[in-house]
């Protein structure tokens, strides 16, 4: 049997077959991550306009560059932090500025991304290091006073969404504050391609079960095949974290990782929401405005943060 394909993926998937074809993985890493930025940047057309300003996120002596979207200037708004996804390989604030403004709009909140590190140069823990100090800048005060650091959440995509959840893990660990809800989005929470949805999905969906080994291996390096805790979230103590907003989509290879996280964390007593969102591929968010399940996504999403800000 086939799988479902929502009609607008078939449309937009068939865009993609079009094109010419690109194999990140055997270009020199900056021509890679130029080639796969500017395809992502191209879905950013139609995103809602948004006041946005620039920031230098300083990190451990590293500048990274921040971006806050403020839906309603003048007024002092909660903010969520967004973790980009892209593998921990590429992706950036500019990737990603439709995401963040249709959550900024969905959600009527302020919402702050910033670049961290990427592998394969920087590899584990710089990225989660970058994450943690992003997080500890917003909560200083430092994104301005139209911003209400007492009130936050957190949210990530793909690789995004792991470093988001290793994070909670992290701060919960520390004894610091947590954020009122996170949201995270297809994450990649383990380095195992054995699943039922790999088998399914792992060719012809966009995200390839051979692209998601040589991302985890940009990522982990050598510590692929025993990854640490943290970097492979999965395995790791998820009792007391914030309640947790989950979406998978059909189509999506990692789609089983999000089952499997919501299995842990139902073992663990968490709260949480789990959407599994048929028709539609990984990295699907960024086509919102082409692809109505995507934006329901967003929608609950951030219906599920506001609620309990």
């Amino acid at each position: 049997m086939s799988a479902f394909v929502h009609p607008q993926m078939a449309r937009i998937l068939a865009g993609f077959a079009a094109a010419p074809g690109v194999d990140f993985k055997t270009l020199p890493i900056a021509e890679a991550r130029a080639s796969a930025d500017a395809a992502s940047i191209a879905w950013n057309d139609g995103a809602p306009e948004i006041a946005a300003r620039e920031t230098a996120v300083r990190v451990d002596g590293a500048s990274l560059r921040g971006r806050l979207y403020h839906p309603k200037p003048g007024t002092t708004l909660p903010v969520i932090v967004y973790v980009h996804g892209g593998g921990w390989t590429f992706g950036s604030v500019d990737t990603h500025d439709g995401t963040m403004r249709t959550l900024a709009a969905a959600s009527g909140f302020a919402v702050f991304g910033f670049d961290y590190r990427l592998a394969p140069e920087h590899p584990y823990p710089i990225p989660l290091d970058d994450t943690l100090g992003a997080i500890a800048f917003a909560l200083a005060g430092a994104l301005g006073p139209d911003v209400d650091t007492r009130r936050w959440a957190l949210a990530g995509d793909s690789a995004g969404a792991t470093l988001a959840l290793a994070a909670l893990i992290q701060r919960r660990d520390a004894g610091l504050a947590l954020p009122a809800a996170a949201a995270l989005f297809y994450g990649c929470y383990a380095p195992d391609f054995e699943t039922g949805s790999h088998a399914r999905f792992g060719e012809g969906y966009l995200l390839t079960t051979a692209n998601m080994r040589w991302y985890w291996r940009n990522y982990l390096g050598a510590a692929l095949d025993a990854p640490p805790p943290l970097a492979a979230p999965l395995h790791a103590d998820l009792a007391g974290l914030p309640p947790l907003y989950l979406a998978a989509g059909g189509l999506d290879p990692l789609a089983d990782d999000t089952l499997r996280l919501a299995d842990r964390l139902a073992a663990a007593g968490g709260a949480f929401r789990h959407d599994h969102v048929p028709g539609v591929v990984h990295g699907c968010l960024r086509m919102s405005r082409e692809l109505a399940p995507a934006q329901a996504m967003i929608d609950a999403a951030a219906a599920y943060i506001t609620e309990r800000l």
